[in-house]
């Protein structure tokens, strides 16, 4: 091969490889519990039965709107970490290039200790607020880190986000006392602060809810979660806190 054709090949591949790769199209796995399969926001798929999810959870609300060509929504209402390791991770692809999940809460009963704190006697909430936060402390960091490392191990080139909890209790008029919305409401910051330690341990991204949340707690004057009155959606999002309080986050960490 002649000098000038051997400089022609050399130059047409330090073109070629100049030129960025082709972006892979969006592979999206939605992880969780109820917060995130869309409890409290209304029109459930039938066939997700007892897991509860809507076309209105974040997830969901956000593929719609980048027109992600592959989802896969296994998030299901009242799992636990164990859950989402056993039940959930099975069906993310290992090609998936975007995680989410937002799980932690049922490991420690936080709802039931917001329904307490809400409705019952103060002594009574604070009690099994204290029970709560000593779960929080000692057993949700080992959990985290088994489910962190299995959904890396699940899908290795996927970019990880976490998301937390609002905080529950605004200031306003309320039938919960001053000192039981703060103690669950430290709670609540407990619960985030050691999830986004362990997420950030692995490279993940974290999301803090209480930031979009902020002024739309329970007892204030647009609430963006449900009250005692809702049934079984009491103390989860509406459908104003799937579209302005978690989808706003998990656009935000998506970029």
């Amino acid at each position: 091969m002649n000098k000038w054709l051997t400089g022609l090949l050399a130059v047409v591949c330090s073109v070629l490889l100049a030129q960025p790769a082709a972006a892979r199209p969006v592979s999206y796995a939605a992880l969780g519990a109820s917060y995130t399969s869309g409890v409290g926001a209304g029109d459930y798929d039938p066939a997700s039965g007892a897991c509860q999810r809507t076309p209105r959870a974040y997830p969901a609300l956000w593929v719609a709107e980048q027109h992600v060509p592959e989802f896969t929504f296994v998030a299901c209402s009242g799992a636990t970490t164990a859950d989402v390791l056993g039940k959930q991770l099975p069906a993310v692809p290992e090609e998936s290039t975007l995680v989410s999940v937002n799980v932690g809460g049922n490991d420690v009963g936080l709802i039931p200790v917001v329904g307490q704190c809400a409705t019952g006697p103060e002594q009574a909430c604070l009690d099994r607020v204290e029970q709560a936060r000593d779960q929080v402390r000692t057993v949700l960091p080992g959990r985290l880190d088994g489910l962190y490392d299995a959904i890396r191990t699940q899908a290795p080139d996927a970019r990880v986000l976490v998301l937390g909890y609002p905080l529950f209790f605004g200031t306003g008029e309320c039938p919960a006392s001053p000192k039981a919305r703060h103690a669950v409401n430290e709670l609540a910051e407990e619960l985030n602060m050691i999830t986004a330690s362990r997420a950030t341990a692995h490279g993940f991204r974290y999301g803090d809810a209480g930031v979009t949340f902020a002024g739309h707690e329970l007892c204030t004057a647009d609430p963006w979660l449900h009250g005692a009155d809702a049934g079984g959606d009491a103390w989860h999002p509406t459908r104003a806190g799937q579209t302005d309080g978690y989808l706003p986050l998990l656009r935000r960490l998506a970029g």
